[in-house]
């Protein structure tokens, strides 16, 4: 009973007084968009409807359910689920009305209420009610992704009215973010999923809100969605000039290699290109050429996260930092860049790199008051040195006597050619690769095991399944993978997912280095509960400083633009928002 008195007193002082009811909502500032914008600056709201987009994806499918951790779902599942509210891209974080006709937040932003729109329905036409709003909610909290209770840990209850979804958040908590992250909240059927085990693979497509249907399927093989014609926000001004085809198709291939020859051979229309070698050679094509393939890069400014090898520091042989440092020395991505990659790569030196969040130069006052209460646990470096990944300046040599002697300092010592500890055990480990992008990969990686032969390192490959990959990835089951945590220019509770020390307990969860540190959580609930851009710079700047010097990852390379391959059978907007360019806003010629 003392509990509910408890919880019944912090929801009192929850409230407070109330803005007006608003179609938008930004998290720093006020929304670019008025309440009534036709269209959002970047989309083309006159596009030609119809046709067909198909596209590739790589590896297998067995669930229509993307929520959970069991399976892996379908490619372009999120084109069947609308949110409560729609963000825009040429701003760092905004919201608009969707599923929500308006939201309304009192002054701490500690009760969110949204309306829903009278209008809004699934895709039997059936109402979206507050209840279905609170049973997403409430199902994706205790049984969906650990993301999910990441991002919802701080709301102490929710509530349906008639009308309104009200949801309280804990008042002793400051969380800005939060409100918005309820906007982005997922809508689920009530009527269509309380009766079925949600923790489970599903291939029965499910009654959904959103502006496609999942149209014909084979698992594993491909899987088509069709436009709903009978979609109820398809005049909305958040969706004008989005949804242009009527159906949108992925075909799945064995490997990124199959997969390029079926684009060559016109089975599938666009294909973002990552990969230096494969865009230099698609230049020579005679399609290309003629113009009937088009080559086309697009700038934006999002963070570009870390790609890089990431160590499993709960593995015993990774947990002291100085071998983490040493085996960055090995990486000898000059080389890389030169004879593999054409020189199109930059080096990342930033969890956050290609945007203002990326820390530059020593911490300012402002970030040194942050770190300060945890100097003494903390790398002296963080106070001292800007983080530069290590850089072969002509001779790798000289990078692998660094290596050496941070390895020694360590007590690993080369012992007829192999690296030993003080028990003589040999310095082993396994590089975790999907089979899917084993081929891309391996050509980068053996390299890497080559210079690490030369410290006394025995590295293996071990590729497995995309299905085994991700039940070992979900389990921690790897001593080193390849990994890319995106990044957004509002960062805010996915870096407890990403970072926090519950979450490296967390199966399923994308702390997959290990980290446990209680620096780094404070810091995270400094980027949390940030009042202005200002402060939120600061708190990831200081982060940033701290994922880096800890050694986590060999950090790998980014490109600032995106590079799309495709054939010419398509236009879009003229206009490439800082977020960068969204297929779902091209359409057929």
């Amino acid at each position: 009973m003392k509990y509910s008195w408890l919880l019944g007193a912090l929801l009192l002082l929850s409230v407070s007084a109330t803005a007006a009811p608003q179609s938008g909502i930004a998290m720093h500032g006020k929304p670019k968009y008025t309440a009534n914008f036709q269209a959002f600056d970047y989309v083309n709201p006159d596009a030609p409807k119809g046709g067909t987009l198909k596209q590739a994806a790589i590896g297998s499918f067995d669930t229509f359910n993307p929520f959970v951790i069991n399976g892996v779902a379908a490619a372009g599942i999120g084109l069947t689920y609308d949110t409560l509210m729609k963000q825009s891209a040429d701003e760092p974080f905004s919201l608009y009305a969707l599923i929500a006709e308006s939201i309304e937040i009192d002054t701490q932003r500690h009760r969110v209420i949204f309306k829903i729109n009278p209008k809004a329905r699934f895709s039997d036409n059936t109402p979206i009610t507050p209840e279905d709003v609170v049973f997403s909610f409430n199902i994706l909290k205790e049984k969906g992704l650990p993301t999910y209770r990441a991002y919802y840990q701080d709301v102490l209850r929710v509530e349906a009215t008639e009308t309104d979804v009200i949801f309280y958040i804990n008042p002793q908590v400051s969380n800005r973010e939060l409100p918005l992250i309820l906007g982005e909240l997922p809508v689920l059927s009530k009527a269509w999923w309380q009766d079925k085990d949600f923790t489970k693979t599903i291939l029965t497509p499910p009654i959904s809100s959103g502006p496609y249907l999942i149209d014909t399927f084979e698992a594993g093989k491909f899987i088509s969605y069709r436009l709903n014609p009978s979609y109820w926000a398809k005049d909305l001004n958040v969706n004008r000039g989005y949804y242009n085809f009527d159906t949108i198709r992925y075909d799945y291939y064995r490997d990124a290699t199959v997969a390029i020859e079926a684009f060559k051979a016109g089975l599938f229309d666009v294909r973002m290109e990552n990969e230096a070698k494969k865009w230099v050679t698609f230049q020579d094509m005679k399609e290309v050429q003629e113009g009937q393939i088009i080559m086309r890069s697009f700038e934006h400014h999002m963070p570009r996260g870390m790609q890089g090898f990431v160590f499993n520091t709960r593995r015993a042989v990774f947990q002291d930092p100085r071998v983490r440092a040493a085996l960055a020395y090995a990486f000898d991505f000059n080389w890389l860049n030169t004879n593999l990659f054409y020189g199109l790569y930059r080096r990342t030196n930033s969890f956050f790199e290609n945007s203002s969040l990326k820390a530059t130069g020593l911490p300012t006052p402002a970030e040194k008051k942050l770190l300060e209460p945890w100097r003494d646990t903390l790398p002296p470096e963080v106070f001292t040195t800007p983080y530069t990944a290590p850089q072969n300046k002509g001779n790798i040599r000289w990078n692998l006597e660094i290596a050496l002697k941070l390895l020694n300092e360590a007590k690993w010592f080369v012992r007829q050619g192999k690296l030993v500890n003080e028990k003589n055990e040999p310095f082993t480990f396994e590089i975790l690769l999907d089979a899917p992008s084993a081929a891309a990969w391996e050509r980068i990686v053996l390299p890497f095991v080559g210079q690490l032969k030369r410290l006394g390192i025995e590295a293996r490959i071990r590729i497995v399944d995309a299905i085994q990959y991700k039940n070992r990835l979900d389990n921690f089951d790897y001593d080193m993978i390849v990994f890319v945590w995106g990044q957004s220019l509002s960062p805010g509770n996915e870096q407890r997912y990403f970072w926090g020390s519950q979450s490296a307990l967390t199966h399923g969860s994308w702390n997959f280095s290990g980290i446990q540190n209680p620096a780094v959580d404070a810091l995270i609930e400094a980027i949390v509960q940030a009042n202005s851009q200002e402060e939120l710079e600061t708190a990831v700047h200081a982060l940033d400083r701290v994922l880096l010097w800890s050694h986590l990852v060999i950090p790998h390379w980014h490109t600032p633009y995106q590079s799309f391959i495709y054939w010419n059978r398509f236009d879009m907007p003229q206009t490439t928002p800082m977020k960068g360019m969204d297929l779902l806003t091209w359409w057929k010629k």
